[in-house]
């Protein structure tokens, strides 16, 4: 039903910036809260930073004030513009999206893509 892929990731030195993006596409449906997670090496998963679909915005602590996460809901579409990077920061990115789907049944599920590396070397 709904296809989620990231991209923007790659390879940066501490102190540089990148841009993350994530697309949605499917049958019709309806995106709600949308979120940044990621995953370091021996670490599990952790969230970095969610909106909803009204615009409010969530930062995990360590990442307040250098990155900024943002939407365009006409295309759901998800974005995560990243600044001061450090080598902490390095992981796998992934994109997750709530959503209703408006078919025969209404529907509503939860989706992740396959993630994007970031690495930030120091």
């Amino acid at each position: 039903q709904v296809q989620v892929v990231e991209s923007g990731g790659g390879l940066v030195q501490t102190g540089g910036s990148l841009r993350l993006s994530c697309a949605a596409s499917g049958s019709i449906f309806s995106i709600n809260t949308m979120a940044w997670y990621r995953q370091a090496p021996g670490k599990q998963r952790e969230l970095v930073a969610s909106i909803s679909k009204g615009g409010n915005t969530n930062y995990a602590d360590s990442v307040k004030g250098r990155f900024t996460i943002s939407r365009d809901n006409t295309k759901g579409t998800l974005y995560l513009q990243m600044s001061s990077l450090q080598p902490e920061d390095t992981g796998i990115y992934y994109c997750e999206a709530d959503w209703t789907y408006y078919g025969d049944n209404i529907e509503v599920g939860r989706d992740w893509g396959q993630g994007t590396q970031v690495t930030v070397s120091s």
